[in-house]
């Protein structure tokens, strides 16, 4: 039976399968089981943190979880209740709130919920240099274990380093009564991990640029363990749901050991990003999740990563920069020198980028189609979910996704398959 890499990690006895050098994590717990339910002060307890801790969720985590979290650690710990409103938004004014609210002396922070709720947690719970740890109330995203946090600021998302949390709990039974769009959301989120991992292996093999084979080698058992049995997620599946606990959370570690989000977030999470930008007076009436967006991006980029390598012959890049005048026209005044600040840096060497291809754009190409996994197969794992494929299915026109996909690329200095075909010559 091979070994359980979360087990592996947790022990700082996973192998690097480059390297061979024993990896751990920073993180001393992860639960993934049927029910979590009365054990919650044991799996507390095993931390060794302290008797004072500050529970955080929001109204609908509340609900879910955190008042069963809370009441079950005040039989032995001092807790305190920190309740935020309805669909909270991670910005430094929230963060700074959680912050001022957490009271003197608390051991640790507790976040009960999922993306915003657990990126308001560790930017708070840093800012409070206090350990933070999280009971998992919905599958819908990959940041539970990783070393970032999202957040909206100057009118762009970023991640923004924070810390791993120590401790990452997945009651399943919880899970599967997460609203089904949430399971779908991390699903989505999961999906793209093809087209992230060929994204950054394009900037490796054309610009030098840092690559692990580690993230991807970490959850490749657990993915298709999810692919295979996506339709069972809303059926309460134990298998499906455990598999996406898992993919979730190996991700998550796969960002932290390799220093960022690279492994997990390329063109179609800056595709996404761009929506949630640019939707001002444009947003659907029903606003999409993060994963649900990210899942849509990610059939696009997979489209355009397979036609860019059906392309015959050597591809020949032209110069098509990214200026400051060409930021501010499209982003406006204050947007776009948030935006210029993060791309400024991503420029090339054309003529010494053109000289790679020609030498050794047949070995580049043969080992990205390795990576590379048609759209079809991708849109399959989406449909037996019930999740979305099209950008009408989560309320954007075409045209918005169309201006997506030639603006992203100007969010962020990774270079990806979007500024590979957009730097081509016809």
């Amino acid at each position: 039976m091979p070994a359980d890499p979360i087990a592996q990690l947790l022990a700082g006895a996973y192998p690097d399968p480059e390297t061979g050098e024993l990896l751990g994590c920073e993180a001393r717990a992860i639960a993934i089981e049927p029910s979590l339910a009365g054990r919650e002060v044991e799996l507390v307890e095993q931390l060794q943190l302290g008797d004072t801790f500050a529970v955080l969720g929001d109204v609908d985590t509340y609900a879910a979880l955190g008042e069963r979290v809370a009441r079950a650690l005040e039989t032995k710990y001092r807790v305190q209740r920190i309740v935020l409103p309805e669909q909270p938004e991670c910005d430094r004014t929230t963060a700074a709130w959680v912050e001022a609210r957490i009271a003197p002396g608390t051991s640790a922070l507790i976040a009960v919920g999922s993306g915003t709720v657990n990126d308001l947690g560790k930017l708070s719970a840093m800012a409070r240099d206090i350990p933070q740890l999280v009971f998992a109330t919905a599958p819908s995203m990959n940041g539970f274990t990783s070393v970032s946090a999202s957040i909206h600021e100057d009118g762009a998302k970023r991640s923004v380093r924070a810390r791993t949390p120590i401790a990452a709990f997945f009651d399943l039974d919880v899970l599967a009564h997460a609203p089904p769009r949430l399971i779908r959301a991390g699903l989505g989120d999961s999906v793209c991990r093809p087209t992230a991992q060929a994204d950054w292996l394009l900037a490796h093999l054309l610009l030098d640029k840092p690559y692990r084979e580690l993230p991807f080698a970490l959850l490749r058992d657990d993915e298709q363990v999810l692919f295979a049995n996506a339709a069972g997620l809303l059926e309460k599946d134990p298998t499906a749901l455990r598999a996406l606990a898992r993919v979730l959370v190996l991700s998550g570690f796969g960002m932290t050991l390799c220093g960022g989000s690279y492994p997990a977030s390329q063109g179609e999470h800056l595709i996404s990003h761009y929506l949630e930008m640019i939707i001002d007076g444009q947003a659907p009436v029903v606003k999409p999740f993060h994963g649900e967006q990210v899942g849509v991006a990610a059939l696009v980029m997979a489209r355009l990563q397979t036609t860019v390598l059906a392309r015959e012959g050597i591809p020949r890049l032209h110069a098509v920069g990214i200026t400051h005048k060409s930021v501010i026209d499209h982003f406006g005044p204050e947007r776009g020198a948030a935006v210029w600040q993060d791309v400024v840096t991503k420029q090339i060497d054309v003529d010494a980028t053109n000289a790679r291809l020609a030498r050794d754009w047949p070995a580049m190409r043969a080992r990205l189609l390795q990576v590379v996994q048609p759209p079809e197969q991708l849109a399959a794992v989406l449909t037996a979910a019930g999740a979305p494929t099209t950008p009408s299915q989560i309320g954007f026109p075409d045209r918005l996704f169309g201006e997506a996909f030639t603006h992203a690329r100007e969010l962020r200095d990774r270079y990806t398959f979007l500024d590979f075909a957009m730097d081509m010559e016809p």
